[in-house]
């Protein structure tokens, strides 16, 4: 799951609520993990902060805002051709690296 916003953890956190109807109840980020993309919007730049999070438990309900059509869960390669450009493509490759070198660890 993908944490985003324009400024802070505490706006990604709050984004991710209002859009998904997920709190910090049912997350567990990994704060070992942020990623900026740097782009633009109608001409305006725009950056965006990525935190990577799971979920608590598994089977939680994704509650979806009237902003979005559908959602799902994906491997990274579908999750890589749904994203479309290659910016965000290569933040879910990095964080796919990224959980790789962690379970190394252990």
């Amino acid at each position: 799951m993908w944490i985003q916003a324009r400024m802070t953890f505490t706006t990604a956190l709050r984004e991710t609520k209002e859009e998904a109807g997920l709190g910090t109840e049912h997350l567990q980020v990994i704060n070992s993990f942020v990623q900026e993309l740097r782009y633009e919007v109608r001409g305006k730049p725009k950056e965006v902060l990525y935190w990577l999070a799971e979920l608590k438990e598994p089977g939680t309900a994704v509650t979806l805002s009237d902003e979005h059509q559908d959602y799902r869960w994906a491997r990274l390669e579908e999750a890589c051709t749904l994203a479309r450009y290659k910016d965000l493509q290569d933040t879910l490759r990095a964080a796919q690296r990224h959980l790789e070198a962690q379970q190394d660890k252990q």
